[in-house]
């Protein structure tokens, strides 16, 4: 997997992936940013949202639950000090659908978490990561 990330000017960059797609970063305007992008710390979190939603979503196809939403709402805590890791993160799973099975849910939740998402895994190595969900009939 490759990327490639260009400075444009002051704190703004522009992130390509080798897919071809692009995506706008920019700092703070205290900071020397415009706020035009996301921020690049804020990047990994949508990441990692994105890598465990994908499991989600397809393990519950595969139980053959009905899924008619899903979105992940993160919050995350970071160090005060240098390097700002991020020492707390919490992903709160809403799930819509028709008679949606809570143990499925609560195993799929369980599988993306422990098993399949690399980002989640990864960023677990040097923060808190924790998960819950509810679900919307």
């Amino acid at each position: 997997m490759n990327t490639t990330v260009k400075w444009i000017d002051g704190m703004m960059m522009v992130g390509e992936s080798a897919s071809g797609h692009a995506i706008v970063m920019d700092g703070p305007e205290e900071l020397g940013g415009n706020n035009l992008g996301v921020r690049p710390m804020e990047m990994l979190l949508i990441g990692m949202g994105g890598c465990t939603t994908v499991d989600v979503v397809s393990t519950l196809k595969k139980m053959r639950e009905v899924v008619d939403d899903c979105r992940v709402e993160i919050s995350a805590e970071r160090a005060d000090e240098h390097p700002k890791v991020f020492t707390k993160i919490h992903l709160h799973f809403v799930i819509s659908g028709n008679n949606l099975n809570e143990k499925k849910i609560a195993k799929a939740v369980s599988l993306s978490a422990d098993k399949y998402c690399s980002a989640s895994i990864m960023l677990g190595k040097m923060a808190d990561v924790t998960h819950d969900f509810s679900i919307n009939d």
